[in-house]
């Protein structure tokens, strides 16, 4: 579904950003209006669409670097695919979700409270749930309970993510805030959405409410290696109720436009008449192994397939190249073929030519950028549950571990446009694929690896099941640097401007990109 008419306004007279890259961000916070004479109505949008950025934009590429879906050819990107990710997210932190998504989402909830529409303050709610989620994911202890007053408290204390997540004296749990947002969402309304104002669901209440159900269940699955009872109580309960998305139909998706300034994040930080460099980033070996090994039919889906064809010996495995980074698999019909070209993460080889570089496709990227940011999805619902059934004995609602796991990979590939039928004889003709096999680590290992490519255009969802279960197993990357070569980063560090402007409260020493978050016990 795309909302072209309200994403140039969320994107231009809400959010003043200009083309997409590091040196840019959403600055919410600079509306030369009195944002608290906003109607919530203008707030959903900005705030719904600016989730949707914020997931796309450098998290997103800083991320899908780290778990090698893409890899780094030059510039930034170059340097984050070997680890240097200290510096240069300020702009995140600070205008993408402080002064942006968080305080937006606050800011709805205060305006919807005083006039009477809870329905926009329960949305409130979960946008903002979603967001802190994201922040404190991928930075650790940061702050919340004390965060969003303004001028009322400029230095905020940093809360534990063990309390964000599970709560505290003075500090309410995630998990509470989203249910304290769905209780608003049954609620009489003076004000609803609709389809003018809200880009995800149209002014669907039912629909946010299993938005904020599979949220729930993210959030749990997430801290489940530290806390099992907790995770598996919150899961259990979600799936006694239905109350998830269920649908690939209903996945929390943000859409984008085609037009300068309403794009993807993906695909504006690649095209070149948006100033951008095109080429930095392209298909990680890694990605491409994996895919090509098992002929997955989501491959020429996600990635663009190049020029040079190299035809495989009769009979044999995807052929390789003498360099290692051209690989061709069979095409859709017989006698055909598909040649990618991917990078080993860190590499310092030449680099292929422009023509024969594998980069992110349409379903990714969009043709023109109106492709949507996959954020909360029934793939991701299945996963869940077909990992926490095998994990936390949770409940399958009626399946099988292997039942969802199947469904999980039959979810994904549907959605990428691939037919019912071609999924099943998929599965029929490759079995390492569709049936789980060995101990509980390897089954695992397999749930887990199909889940990172189900995550292709969202790698902090990816990020975040890699640090917590260690799958798919990735080599670090060659040529690696960072805090310490021998350490895929586990976390983000702390902005300069955070540790500068908050110094009576920020962590010191702040720790480096090798200190697991809390949830992260591998």
């Amino acid at each position: 579904m795309k909302y072209p008419q309200y994403i140039g306004l969320a994107l231009t007279g809400i959010i003043a950003f200009g083309a997409v890259g590091c040196q840019d961000f959403l600055d919410v916070n600079q509306n030369p209006n009195n944002p608290e004479s906003v109607p919530p109505s203008v707030l959903l949008t900005s705030t719904a669409i600016s989730t949707g950025f914020s997931v796309g934009n450098e998290i997103g590429r800083i991320t899908s670097l780290l778990v090698q879906h893409v890899a780094g050819a030059a510039n930034q990107a170059a340097a984050a695919d070997v680890y240097n990710i200290r510096g240069g997210l300020d702009n995140q932190w600070q205008g993408e979700l402080y002064a942006g998504t968080l305080e937006n989402s606050q800011t709805m909830i205060d305006i919807a409270e005083r006039s009477n529409s809870p329905a926009y303050a329960g949305i409130g709610k979960l946008l903002k749930a979603y967001n802190f989620a994201l922040t404190t994911d991928l930075w650790g202890d940061i702050p919340y309970s004390e965060a969003l007053r303004g001028l009322n408290n400029l230095q905020p204390r940093f809360d534990r993510q063990e309390d964000i997540y599970k709560g505290a004296e003075g500090i309410q749990s995630l998990d509470a805030l989203i249910k304290e947002g769905l209780a608003d969402l049954a609620k009489p309304s003076d004000l609803m959405p609709s389809g003018t104002d809200d880009p995800i669901y149209a002014g669907d209440l039912q629909k946010w409410a299993r938005m904020g159900n599979t949220l729930r269940l993210k959030l749990a699955n997430t801290m489940s290696r530290r806390e099992p009872a907790l995770a598996a109580t919150i899961i259990n309960e979600v799936i006694a109720a239905n109350s998830a998305i269920l649908t690939n139909a209903n996945d929390f998706e943000v859409p984008f436009g085609g037009g300068i300034g309403n794009r993807n994040p993906i695909y504006a930080f690649g095209d070149a008449s948006n100033g951008q460099r095109p080429l930095d980033l392209f298909l990680s070996q890694r990605l491409l192994d994996s895919m090509a090994a098992k002929n997955d039919p989501r491959l020429p889906i996600y990635f663009t397939t190049t020029r040079t064809p190299v035809l495989p010996t009769t009979g044999g495995p995807p052929a390789v190249n003498v360099s290692g980074t051209r690989t061709t698999i069979p095409g859709p019909t017989a006698g055909t073929f598909l040649t990618f070209t991917g990078l080993q993460n860190g590499t310092v080889a030449p680099r292929p030519a422009t023509a024969d570089r594998s980069r992110y496709n349409a379903f990714i990227a969009g043709a023109s950028g109106d492709a949507p940011i996959r954020v909360l999805t029934n793939t991701q619902r299945l996963f869940i549950m077909a990992e926490s059934a095998l994990i936390l004995n949770t409940s399958t609602g009626g399946s099988s571990v292997q039942g969802l796991y199947q469904a999980a990979i039959r979810a994904s590939m549907t959605k990428a446009g691939i037919t019912d039928q071609a999924v099943t004889d998929y599965f029929a003709a490759n079995p390492s694929v569709a049936i789980l096999r060995g101990s509980t680590t390897q089954r695992l290992n397999q749930i887990m690896t199909q889940k990172w490519i189900s995550w292709v255009g969202n790698g902090y969802e990816a990020y975040n099941d890699y640090r917590r279960t260690g799958f798919p197993r990735l080599a670090l990357a060659q040529n690696a640097e960072g805090d310490d070569p021998n350490v895929l980063p586990k976390r983000f560090v702390y902005p300069a401007s955070e540790l500068s402007g908050n110094v009576v409260n920020a962590p010191n020493p702040a720790p480096g990109t090798t200190v697991p978050v809390w949830w992260d016990v591998d």
